[in-house]
Formats: structure tokens, sequence, C-alpha cells
């Protein structure tokens, strides 16, 4: 069975994928595995301690449904490039969705992934101050959380929307459910009048 998998490092991004991890498991009864650059712990931006199950250079792609790119100011210094565009890369070619919100979007910029394909980021000013061979423009969308293809990015203000993204995307429960939960998350209208099976 497929799994949805995550990348975690160093100051990572802890609540920019909060939603999205619970609601893989909670509504999408999806197992999401978590990845790193090696077998050793990780600290999230929030101090949260993680071992992560498997090394990015063991995953077969074969068996990620999804792969989630959490932002972090990792991205915008030194990370293996190499590795993970290249990883990107087979991903994308096999059309598996990725996911990547705040400064993770410069990494599928990088990889150039986001060629043409509508896309969002933190601004288009931030994309192109840290990715100097960005040249998609015309493809830069401002919204909060953007899908295009199997690809969805979104801003770091945006992971209510980067989860609904993503969630309509793997056909994560029913649209009047989804509809429920965004608006309970976005604007505190707690859903009294729905049934499972909505």
């Amino acid at each position: 069975m497929k799994k949805a998998h995550v990348l975690l490092f160093h100051g990572y991004a802890d609540w920019e994928i909060g939603y999205i991890l619970a609601e893989l498991k909670r509504l999408g009864n999806i197992q999401v595995v978590s990845v790193g650059f090696s077998d050793k712990p990780v600290f999230s931006m929030g101090g949260l301690k993680v071992q992560p199950e498997k090394q990015l250079s063991e995953i077969d792609p074969s068996e990620v449904l999804l792969f989630i790119l959490p932002g972090g100011m990792m991205w915008e210094q030194s990370y293996p490039m190499d590795n993970v565009h290249s990883f990107l890369k087979i991903l994308d070619t096999a059309e598996v969705p990725i996911a990547a919100i705040c400064a993770a979007t410069t990494v599928l910029a990088k990889a150039g992934i986001l060629q043409g394909r509508k896309h969002t980021s933190n601004s288009l000013q931030y994309l192109c101050t840290h990715v100097p061979e960005y040249t998609g423009q015309n493809d830069y969308v401002s919204e909060l959380a953007v899908t295009d293809e199997h690809i969805t990015t979104a801003s770091g203000l945006g992971s209510i929307e980067f989860t609904m993204n993503i969630m309509e995307s793997l056909d994560i429960a029913t649209p009047t459910v989804r509809k429920f939960w965004y608006r309970a998350f976005k604007y505190g209208e707690y859903p009294e009048n729905i049934t499972e099976g909505e």
C-alpha cells in the first residue's frame, strides 16, 4: 500500500504541516512515513524531537502516495541539493503528488518542477530572491495555496489551504466534509449538523 511521506530536517516548520499530517491519518486513513537525510533524530523549529523512520536514499518512489516538503530555514541556506532534486524529478516524472509549503517552494523552483505550472510561494519577490534562475513569473499565482496537476505549493501563511488542496487532490473525505472542515479551521465555524457519510 502506498503511503504519504514527509521530509523532516533540523528546523523544519512543524506548524505548517500539522493540519495535513493529522487529516491524512484521521480523515484519509493514510499512513505517513517520516523521512530524514540520515537516521539521526531531528528537531523541529518548535523543538520537537523526531526520529525519522527512513532515509531519503531508502525511499522507493513507487511506494509514495504523496511527498510533503515543509518549510524551514535550511532551504534558504544549504541542503543536499543533488539528492533532493533528483528524487523530486523522479516523482514528478511518475506524476506522484508533491506538496511544498513556504521556503520549500524554492526547492521545487530550483529543481525545475514549477516550470510551466501554476504555483505560489511566500511571494513572487521571495521566489525571485531565493532562486536567481527562476523564470516562472507568468505562472505565479498570488494565492495561499495552488495545485496544478500533481504539484501543490503554498505560502507559509496558508497551512489550512495547503491541507484543503491536498485533501481535494487525493479525494480525502467528501466535498461536504471538506467544506465543513475548511469553515471550521479557517473561521471557527464548528460543524454541528454533519454525518460521516456526507
